[in-house]
């Protein structure tokens, strides 16, 4: 059912891949709550994932762009705003990418070049998107831009590697970059930190199928899917959340705060 919250919002949608991922669900629930929007991703990511087609459903423009590149993103926000006639209303940052994780370098083994890579493109890159927006004054006030994150950002899970390290450096540039943002043009910087998710990126995590039954039976109401994500990034983008700025928003069922579920208690009683 839709509601039309996002009638003539303009925005730009970071990371959406394939169909399990959560910026593509997040477009699709954008496109039918009203909104319009440019895609984007690298040009490597693209080539993986079926972003054409989320293109021609949404009835979007695709501008490639490398997030760790100024001069991309400074192109992105230009292109942009002339595809979608004005100012930015919303944008969606859903980027995330461990060379450690995917090399299966252990926390204590890192190699520091796939460190520095993993860290630009999943944390300083929201800040360089931020820069090129606030620079060209390409937001609307009382615009909205939002950021995934994990709760491995304060809380440690073993497997989850250098992301959580790259995690807590993201919320802690939301909260920054969100200062000068909302004082300055009256624009809001938000991260949702999610359920684990069966995205392409989430199942790269050691034992992330365990883990995700774990957290479902941990959390009083369950996993938060990628569609409830992206549920929730609307209400974010919509008018009526327009005071939430600097925020860590937890989107997980309650798992954040749950200390133990009598579900894991039953499992370890057996």
């Amino acid at each position: 059912m839709s509601f039309n919250l996002l009638k003539g919002k303009k925005g730009i949608i970071f990371g959406a891949l394939d169909a399990n991922s959560i910026a593509w669900k997040t477009a699709e629930t954008i496109h039918a709550e009203g909104g319009t929007f440019v895609l984007t991703n690298a040009p490597i990511a693209m080539r993986m994932g079926q972003i054409d087609e989320l293109a021609k459903k949404t009835g979007s423009e695709i501008v490639p762009a490398d997030a760790t590149s100024e001069e991309d993103l400074d192109n992105l926000v230009s292109k942009s705003m002339e595809i979608l006639g004005g100012k930015i209303d919303f944008v969606l940052h859903a980027i995330g990418m461990s060379v450690n994780v995917r090399k299966g370098r252990a926390y204590v083994d890192e190699k520091y070049d796939f460190t520095t890579k993993g860290w630009d493109v999943s944390a300083l890159s929201f800040h360089k998107v931020m820069q090129s927006l606030y620079k060209a004054d390409a937001m609307n006030e009382w615009g909205s831009i939002v950021a995934l994150t994990y709760m491995a950002a304060q809380r440690t899970f073993p497997d989850y590697n250098d992301m959580a390290d790259n995690k807590a450096y993201l919320e802690s540039v939301a909260r920054s970059f969100g200062y000068f943002f909302g004082k300055e043009k009256k624009v809001r910087v938000n991260t949702i930190s999610q359920s684990p998710t069966p995205t392409t990126a989430g199942q790269g995590v050691k034992g992330f199928d365990n883990f995700i039954s774990y957290a479902d039976k941990m959390s009083p109401l369950g996993n938060a899917t990628a569609q409830d994500c992206a549920d929730y990034t609307v209400t974010l983008f919509s008018d009526f959340t327009r005071k939430v700025t600097m925020q860590n928003l937890f989107h997980d069922g309650g798992f954040s705060n749950t200390g133990v579920s009598q579900e894991i208690i039953d499992r370890f009683s057996e």
